[in-house]
């Protein structure tokens, strides 16, 4: 359930569970063993994984999964709750982008630097929408 809009602008949250399900989803890969080491971790290891960053990347899953599931289902409740999963989002994204950006692969600057740019984008549209009447920033 979404909380309301009040300020006339088209809602980015289907932007922002596309981007949360297609990171979810890659992690999920990474940790099953697909070989899309190149576009991973700085493509130190092309193939499959080791199994420290398939953990790694366990864990990852989980962390962008429940993201993407409390997005879909408009939890919490609150506008100021919800405001802050989207803010932490926009936040975790937009580091994801410099980290990204500064990998020597190319490939996965090419892919990720885009997709963690947009969340990020996206998620602080969201954020800003949910924001207490009166408030600016």
């Amino acid at each position: 359930m979404d909380v309301p809009r009040v300020d006339g602008q088209r809602s980015l949250r289907p932007v922002v569970l596309a981007c949360l399900g297609g990171i979810s989803a890659f992690q999920v890969s990474l940790a099953a063993g697909a070989p899309f080491g190149a576009i991973a971790y700085s493509g130190a290891t092309a193939g499959v994984l080791p199994p420290s960053l398939r953990a790694a990347s366990a864990g990852a899953a989980l962390v962008w999964g429940s993201a993407a599931a409390a997005v879909a289902a408009g939890r919490p409740r609150s506008p100021r709750a919800q405001r802050a999963v989207y803010l932490t989002v926009a936040g975790v994204a937009g580091v994801g982008s410099l980290v990204n950006l500064a990998s020597p692969s190319l490939p996965e600057r090419m892919l990720w630097v885009p997709v963690t740019a947009v969340l990020a984008v996206s998620a602080w549209h969201e954020a800003r929408a949910l924001r207490p009447r009166g408030v600016t920033a």
